[in-house]
């Protein structure tokens, strides 16, 4: 029976496109990719928390108004564009 890794890692298997992946290394080298896609993980998960937190909101109350979203990107974000802004006049 293998023993477990230090820190309470698992390995596992993951298929992406080759593309992407490709990108993936080029970015990270081989050896940077479970860092980067754990990277990815806990920030995804952190946005679904977060998503799931207003959904509940809005449920209770009413939704969010466009300013109380750009208020609320402006505390998480500072000055910067908001990495997941929607951008409605591409459209």
């Amino acid at each position: 029976m293998k023993s477990p890794r230090p820190g309470g890692t698992e390995n596992i298997s993951v298929s992406m496109p080759s593309e992407l992946l490709g990108a993936l290394r080029t970015r990270t080298g081989k050896r940077g990719v479970s860092a980067y896609v754990t990277a990815a993980v806990r920030h995804q998960l952190a946005m679904d928390g977060l998503a799931e937190i207003v959904a509940a909101y809005e449920a209770e109350h009413e939704p969010l108004s466009e300013a109380e979203v750009q208020a609320a990107q402006r505390e998480l974000f500072g000055d910067a564009p908001a990495p997941y802004a929607s951008d409605d006049s591409a459209a």
